[in-house]
């Protein structure tokens, strides 16, 4: 078999794995290589090619590699439980800076337990054993699970297109991951598990720094708002994929989508309502990451002002950028517009503080086209009873309203922290569902396609992770704009957009990545959404604009 590597056409021998033809490459790479690419699908290292194409590497300085590490190491972490406390009932929860933050259902998590783990997991790395890939007729699945008692990787069987169901084994452990992993156990070195409210977290290093584990750093409400949200879920008992397709197919789905927006109205009303009460709150400021739905948020929070009696009076942050020549620029010498010095930060915080004192401003509208501020005489007084409302990512950022008492400031953080797993060890990530959603929201309102969204996801995540995370625990309030059902709602239209992503393509990996995803999925119409859903703003045909 020939393949393309390094631009150089390559004899690959038959039924030889990749691993095995490029092993002195591997071992000398600058970063470990944990995964492989052959025609824009991600592989394991021990893949066999059976057609032509071109190969390349994953290692554990892209985001792609980290994540193949992480989901590599949750495999040992639960092989390690195992062995040490078989009946203990794990899951893997959410993902906290850098760290998964897991909980044992049925046991208290000890220090001791967490020492026995940690030091079982670093044997198995040490071993640096062979993680294989085994391949089962459904009747073998179905026989393995009657066999052995077990649900591990049991959604593979649901899905009535998969003819083949895999299983993951490394000695006599067995189970399943949903994307892929190492093919053996000694490359995922860096890691720790540490103890952490009523569970523990499982730390690993950061793509950018693949060698060290970082400090960790705090993020209790963050951690506060998914465990609020998980809590109510298991109430509702929706917390999988499984749970999720049974209520669709037992024709329950509708209630629960009652019982969402519900939740989201109960939340909104109540952020408005801290607000109320507190007169020396002038202005409320709200920053989240892409397709977190902060649009739809902010016209909701207003109608609940409006209860409350206040009238909120928005500003725009856009018309406030430094003039052209003084944007800062970026490391490739390209304007920076979302670096927190492109904004004319004291002209910014000099009109806010007339605003709250009463006075009339002049209100600057920025031109684009030519990269300055112009004043075509429109102005802006704020009442007794209207608030200032201001959305943008840098929101968080005390530098943005400097000149502003923190006393007369309300800070939201909104995000889409999806509660929802595959099963105990698989979870969804948040980061995901945000791409899911932008993928649709770029199709229905910005006639863009998938392939253009995959591509500029990364740029937007260097964004997310500069100028808008490293705030998330500066927020008064957390408002987590997840919906239980809602990949199951933006699955119709996302999943025929990813199809046509085509193999030649680059993001084709992650396309395919997603696909993979979705496909457990049972659809809900688009009808079943209500108008008023922040969901709406990624389906279209809501009341709200955007």
């Amino acid at each position: 078999m020939k393949i393309i590597y390094n631009s150089k056409e390559v004899d690959i021998p038959e039924k030889t794995p990749v691993g095995e033809v490029f092993k002195s490459e591997i071992e000398n790479s600058k970063f470990p290589i944990i995964g492989a690419k052959f025609n824009n699908e991600y592989k394991r290292l021990d893949f066999i090619p059976n057609e032509e194409g071109v190969l390349s590497w994953v290692d554990v300085s892209s985001k792609g590699g980290m994540k193949i590490y992480r989901k590599t190491l949750i495999f040992i972490m639960a092989k390690a439980f195992e062995k040490l406390y078989k009946q203990a009932k794990i899951r893997v929860n959410y993902q906290l800076a850098h760290a998964m933050f897991c909980t044992i259902e049925n046991m208290e998590v000890t220090d001791e337990i967490l020492e026995n783990v940690q030091k079982e997991m670093r044997e198995i790395v040490d071993k640096n054993l062979p993680i294989t890939n085994k391949a089962m007729t459904r009747k073998e699945a179905e026989e393995l699970y009657e066999k052995e008692n077990s649900s591990k990787g049991r959604l593979q069987l649901d899905l009535e297109e998969n003819e083949i169901i895999n299983m993951y084994y490394c000695e006599d452990y067995y189970n399943y991951i949903y994307e892929d992993i190492a093919v053996n156990t000694g490359i995922v070195k860096v890691f720790e598990l540490m103890k952490y409210d009523d569970g523990f977290l499982l730390r690993y290093p950061s793509s950018s720094d693949p060698f060290i584990l970082q400090e960790y750093q705090e993020t209790k409400k963050l951690l506060w708002a998914l465990d609020e949200y998980n809590d109510i879920h298991k109430i509702l008992d929706v917390s999988t994929v499984y749970k999720l397709n049974s209520i669709i197919k037992n024709g329950n789905i509708k209630n629960l989508i009652m019982l969402e927006e519900a939740l989201h109205e109960k939340k909104i009303a109540g952020i408005a309502d801290k607000i109320a009460d507190n007169k020396n709150i002038k202005m409320i400021l709200i920053a989240g990451p892409s397709s977190s739905g902060k649009t739809t948020f902010a016209q909701r929070l207003g109608l609940q002002l409006k209860i409350n009696g206040l009238k909120p009076v928005t500003i725009s942050v856009d018309n406030y950028f430094v003039e052209r020549e003084q944007t800062p620029r970026d490391e490739n010498g390209e304007y920076d517009f979302e670096d927190i010095e492109a904004i004319d930060l004291e002209l910014f915080n000099k009109d806010l503080t007339a605003l709250l004192k009463g006075e009339t401003i002049n209100c600057p509208e920025f031109d684009f086209s030519v990269g300055t501020k112009r004043y075509k005489g429109k102005t802006m007084h704020l009442a007794e009873d209207e608030i200032l409302v201001i959305e943008g990512i840098h929101c968080l950022n005390d530098k943005l309203t400097s000149q502003i008492p923190k006393e007369q400031k309300y800070k939201v953080y909104i995000s889409d922290l999806t509660v929802l797993n595959m099963d105990r060890l698989n979870r969804i990530s948040t980061t995901d569902t945000r791409l899911i959603r932008r993928i649709v929201r770029d199709y229905q309102f910005r006639n863009y396609s998938a392939e253009h969204t995959l591509n500029s996801w990364p740029k937007v995540n260097r964004g997310e992770q500069k100028n808008i995370f490293p705030y998330q625990e500066e927020a008064d309030s957390i408002f987590n704009t997840s919906l239980i059902y809602e990949i199951a709602a933006l699955k119709e239209i996302a999943l025929p957009l990813l199809e046509k992503i085509s193999p030649d393509k680059k993001e084709h990996a992650e396309a395919v990545r997603l696909i993979n995803i979705l496909k457990y999925f049972e659809p809900i119409p688009s009808e079943y959404i209500p108008a008023n859903s922040l969901l709406k703003e990624f389906l279209g045909g809501g009341y709200f604009e955007y």
